[in-house]
């Protein structure tokens, strides 16, 4: 009995000697395993987070360049006269989508063209930006047109307990010189005749010169500098 219980103990003393052998392989295998499931993990993980990234990202620069090209004027489809640009298309069936849009954050409904032209300016002719800060003479020439408005206006800020004097002049108040030819100045100080007060301080300002049933809306290229009203710049602060 003694010689059997010795070998029975042995044998046990043997098996539980190598059970933390075999509980240390289940342990690795194990942490093997869930060390693949995380990397997985975070390789799909990776995977995604790249993928929403670069949609917020094209998403960002696509409502950025929507916002850059349609708060200015309008950015593609002119005729440039001068330091004019002529518009005949943006009132069109078939304008292009960025007029639209510009057309559609405006508010405003374009002059179609049978109806008139709109011809806009940001430079003077010596090919610099208009700015608040300076004073300019506008005037000469036309084109015909049974009627036609010249307005000015910017994107600087504007004192809200400051009402605009006046935002624009018609065919039909300007003041003529005996060849039927005219001149606005245009700055922040007053001026005698046809005088039309900056917007604002500074900053950058934009002509618009919208011209009413007038032949010339269906043969823009037949505009040249001698047609459109001269923008010289005489000073600034």
């Amino acid at each position: 009995m003694n010689a059997l219980s010795r070998i029975m103990t042995g044998a046990i003393g043997a098996r539980t000697r190598r059970a933390p052998a075999h509980t240390d392989e289940s342990l690795g295998e194990r942490s093997a395993r869930i060390g693949g499931i995380l990397g997985g993990f975070l390789r799909r993980t990776s995977r995604t987070g790249f993928v929403l990234y670069a949609l917020a990202l094209g998403a960002a620069l696509g409502l950025a360049s929507a916002d850059f090209a349609t708060s200015g004027g309008y950015p593609v489809g002119g005729t440039t006269i001068g330091a004019w640009t002529a518009w005949a298309k943006t009132g069109a069936v078939d304008a292009d989508p960025y007029s639209r849009a510009v057309n559609a954050r405006r508010g405003e409904i374009p002059l179609a063209i049978g109806e008139g032209l709109l011809l806009t300016a940001a430079t003077d002719d010596a090919g610099r930006r208009l700015d608040a800060a300076c004073t300019y003479a506008v005037g000469g020439a036309v084109p015909p047109a049974r009627a036609w408005t010249l307005a000015i206006g910017g994107r600087g800020a504007v004192d809200p307990a400051t009402k605009p004097i006046r935002e624009a002049f018609t065919s039909t108040e300007v003041l003529r010189e005996a060849d039927d030819r005219f001149v606005i100045t245009i700055g922040q100080e007053v001026q005698s005749g046809n005088w039309l007060p900056m917007p604002h301080p500074r900053g950058p300002v934009r002509l618009a010169l919208r011209l009413y049933d007038t032949p010339v809306a269906a043969s823009v290229g037949s505009l040249d500098r001698s047609t459109v009203p001269a923008i010289t710049r005489l000073g600034c602060k």
